[in-house]
């Protein structure tokens, strides 16, 4: 087993990163003086792998929303509920599924040691039958057509379509009625047996926890999972975004919109990309810039509004967006503004102001044992790692953000979704 201190000359941190003999990598971030622990266990399967081979073989292709369904069934057994558990260690116990993950999570202030057996029990034992698979759909099926009627999911994933036009980041995580009516038991046996790996999995750990104890429940629950070698194929994607304009009436008492600008996704970002495209964003759109000063003092957006880098495998994509009266007028004010900078060049004094605040965020959510646990299980699908970030923040130079710029926010390359009343005019 071979245990690695990862420390932070900078804040005076550290962590231990364990390749556990069972294939699953460990992280264990102590917090001295912390009364609560959180523990988040991940796998690097998602609802856009939805076609992939293993170790060589032939293509697989699994419906739609499988992901998101097999998080929901996991959770039961044939001894019940693990909910049912965790009630009686008094943990705080919840799962999602994303783009391109799955992870089930607690948090708690005792007990710690049996919930974690609990997370690495259930997670490693599934059981599925055609009886409970079917009554899941029922259920899923509901919650698909509770997110179709959520105006800020719609806005968001009308935006996806409009910009992506084959890859699968623009397919609801949960899938449609209709994908997930293929979903039986083998197939959800097939994708687990395949992601559920534990070479393809990791565990972070944060708070008032210590690295020997979190090994003894490890060394009592894992099992050793022979390597395989996962491939997920991706149809080619253009640059060029599918359509500049999606809208969708809704009953909603303020338009919403989102602008999505697509960038180039040949390979994920390290930490330094990362690092400088969160300054730069920071100075373009933070309530202390002038974007964001004109924006309200045209009335265009109110405090909603907000902005973030979308990236995953494959996909990339800068967002901003909120509410707004008038999202067109909105969205050619920032397309102008976005313009005017790449002509013009940023503003030093900008510059030392956003990336102090990026790096003030940075080392304040060390304080948080859930941003802690998250970040890191992040960084590691991401093949980055959290102080290494955060030494990019700090490092980051005005020329280094400046380039980043050139390299993104095309505004001919960019799609408004907006989600407003039936016949409100913008």
């Amino acid at each position: 087993m071979n245990i690695t201190e990862i420390k932070s000359e900078l804040t005076g941190d550290s962590y231990y990163k364990i390749n556990h003999p069972s294939g699953l990598v460990i992280y264990v971030y102590p917090k001295e003086g912390y009364k609560s622990a959180y523990a988040i266990f991940g796998t690097k399967y998602g609802s856009i792998n939805t076609c992939f081979s293993v170790d060589g073989g032939s293509k697989i292709t699994v419906p739609d929303g499988i992901a998101h369904y097999l998080e929901h069934k996991l959770f039961e057994s044939e001894e019940g509920d693990a909910f049912v558990r965790y009630a009686e260690t008094g943990a705080n116990a919840n799962a999602y599924t994303s783009f391109e993950k799955t992870c089930y999570l607690f948090s708690c202030t005792e007990k710690f040691d049996k919930s974690l057996e609990i997370l690495l029990d259930f997670v490693q034992h599934p059981y599925f039958t055609p009886q409970t698979v079917a009554k899941e759909q029922g259920i899923i099926g509901q919650e698909i057509k509770m997110y179709d009627d959520a105006p800020d999911w719609r806005v968001m994933f009308n935006m996806l379509e409009g910009m992506y036009k084959n890859h699968p980041v623009k397919i609801d995580i949960a899938g449609t009625v209709e994908s997930i009516a293929q979903i039986t038991a083998e197939k959800l046996y097939e994708v687990y047996n395949v992601f559920y790996n534990l070479n393809n999995m990791a565990l972070c750990v944060s708070g008032n926890v210590t690295v020997e104890q979190v090994l003894k429940t490890a060394d009592k629950m894992l099992n050793p999972c022979k390597k395989t070698e996962i491939k997920n194929y991706f149809q080619d994607e253009p640059y060029e975004v599918n359509t500049p304009f999606v809208e969708q009436t809704f009953p909603v008492s303020m338009p919403i919109f989102n602008l999505g600008f697509k960038e180039k996704a040949e390979k994920q970002l390290d930490e330094k990309a990362l690092a400088c495209t969160d300054i730069l964003l920071s100075m373009l759109a933070s309530n202390t810039s002038t974007l964001y000063r004109s924006l309200m003092d045209s009335n265009l957006i109110n405090s909603s509004f907000s902005y973030e880098l979308f990236e995953g495998p494959g996909y990339c994509s800068v967002i901003f967006g909120g509410e707004s009266r008038a999202p067109r007028q909105a969205a050619e004010m920032i397309k102008q503004y976005i313009s005017k900078v790449k002509s013009e060049g940023l503003d030093k004094d900008d510059f030392e102001i956003a990336k102090k605040a990026v790096y003030g965020d940075a080392v304040s959510s060390l304080n948080s044992v859930s941003s802690i646990s998250n970040a890191i299980i992040d960084y590691h699908f991401n093949g980055n790692e959290l102080f290494e970030y955060i030494d990019a923040v700090s490092k980051a130079s005005f020329e280094d953000v400046s380039n980043r710029l050139s390299e993104m926010l095309d505004v001919c390359n960019c799609t408004l979704s907006v989600v407003k009343q039936a016949g409100k005019e913008d």
